[in-house]
């Protein structure tokens, strides 16, 4: 069952969310969830895979064409944190478009998930749940760069 939480409330032409956001090749993952969730980190291990970062902690998405648009809150540009080491230079990717979303807050526990999804300022996007494998980064870049089949 579809998940349709509403993050943004669309109201703004732009809004900016608690999320970090990198991407591949121009297609971007919004990664949610409360602060110490480890947005950052999950990130930062994307990164290491050859995402760029569009925007550490606070990112502003838009609507345009109905497809939705990340880029970084100004004051933010270009830095990631990394609990217990400090602020780091990234290199970045200025504006993404969003397609998908990954969220920290909820623990998937299907081995082979239905799709759930979730509205970000009125825009619908495939949404993962955190896994708890060492393998999930990479999963999610494979999802980047690929997508995914879903369940029959």
């Amino acid at each position: 069952m579809p998940d349709n939480r509403e993050t943004g409330d669309g109201t703004d032409p732009s809004d900016i969310l608690h999320a970090s956001c990198v991407a591949y090749q121009g297609r971007a993952v919004l990664i949610l969830g409360r602060s110490g969730q480890g947005k950052s980190g999950l990130a930062m291990q994307l990164m290491a895979y050859g995402a760029d970062l569009v925007a550490d902690d606070r990112t502003q998405v838009t609507v345009q064409d109905e497809r939705l648009w990340a880029t970084a809150a100004p004051e933010l540009a270009g830095w990631i944190e990394a609990r217990g080491v400090g602020l780091l230079r990234a290199s970045i990717t200025d504006t993404a478009e969003v397609v998908l979303v990954v969220d920290l807050d909820t623990d998937e526990t299907d081995r082979l998930p239905l799709a759930h999804t979730v509205s970000v300022s009125g825009i619908t996007l495939p949404k993962l749940h955190k896994v708890d494998s060492p393998y999930f980064p990479a999963a999610v870049l494979q999802y980047l760069k690929a997508g995914r089949k879903e369940p029959s």
